[in-house]
């Protein structure tokens, strides 16, 4: 059994509660408290922790002063890490903690950024589990991050739509970032419906900063396509929103959920620290339409 494996905690098997939890939206996100992540956690915090990431799909911790080491070791509490090969790091030491700053961002999407819903490394063969994130240096006001369930918005499309989409796949193209810094991958298509290894909730996989595009339709039905899903995506319904301040720390499952950074702070350099958690080795599995 993997490192990753031995980590998880069925949601049949739930443990006793001992973290105070605060809802904040009926299907996602959670503040958690009663826990000090400068400490390592117990097995029986990592089980609860692991439970509640299933449950609420991207969860919240306030008032955690804790350093790079510190965040990665606490991120190692659940599987193998991943280093991102685009990505700066603060700390060189330390290559799994990914410094992750707006002037990076305008580089990439020019001048007049503005956030993109998207999920992390989408790009690879197995995408990464989750990550963690923390706040370094953050704006005065503004620079907030958007989460949106993407169980709660496939389950929101019409039931003949999700006919409609039950067997495509939909291409995540992160070549151009790759080719930048000499990582050789080949562009990939991941079913565009996909079925939660864990919680067993059909949900949507796409990366609407990648070119998504669904194989083997014409250009102008895969748009029309790409558009009506980032529709439902985009409603407020099916999204947290997050509020940055100093010692913030965020912990999504990315199997679930996508994520937008909201943009509005100006030149300010908003810096945060990512540590992926890598892929388990539950494999995924493509939701196939029913048949009479």
């Amino acid at each position: 059994m993997s490192a990753v494996l031995a980590s998880h905690t069925p949601l049949a098997v739930q443990p006793a509660r001992t973290l105070q939890v605060t809802r904040l939206e009926p299907t996602i996100g959670a503040e958690i408290s009663g826990i000090d992540l400068s400490q390592p956690i117990t097995p029986a915090q990592r089980g609860e922790l692991r439970a509640l990431l299933l449950e609420h799909k991207v969860i919240f911790f306030r008032d955690q002063p804790i350093n790079t080491a510190q965040q990665i070791a606490f991120a190692q509490e659940f599987g193998e890490l991943y280093v991102h090969p685009t990505t700066q790091q603060n700390d060189p030491t330390r290559p799994h903690a990914h410094l992750i700053q707006a002037q990076d961002e305008r580089k990439l999407y020019g001048p007049r950024t503005s956030g993109r819903w998207h999920t992390d490394t989408s790009w690879l063969l197995q995408p990464t589990l989750g990550a963690i994130l923390r706040a370094v240096d953050l704006p005065e006001i503004g620079g907030d991050t958007l989460w949106a369930d993407t169980a709660a918005v496939y389950h929101a499309l019409p039931d003949e739509l999700k006919q409609e989409i039950d067997s495509l796949y939909v291409v995540h193209d992160f070549k151009k970032s790759l080719d930048q810094v000499g990582f050789d991958y080949p562009i990939l298509a991941h079913p565009l419906v996909r079925t939660h290894p864990e919680t067993g909730e059909d949900s949507l996989f796409i990366n609407f900063s990648q070119n998504p595009s669904v194989i083997g339709w014409a250009p102008e039905r895969s748009k029309q396509l790409i558009e009506r899903l980032l529709l439902e995506v985009s409603k407020p319904e099916h999204q947290v929103r997050f509020k940055w301040r100093e010692h913030s720390i965020a912990f999504w499952d990315n199997r679930a959920t996508l994520h937008y950074p909201v943009y509005n702070y100006g030149d300010y350099p908003r810096r945060m620290e990512r540590v992926l958690i890598a892929y388990d080795d539950i494999p995924h599995r493509v939701r196939r339409p029913n048949v009479a």
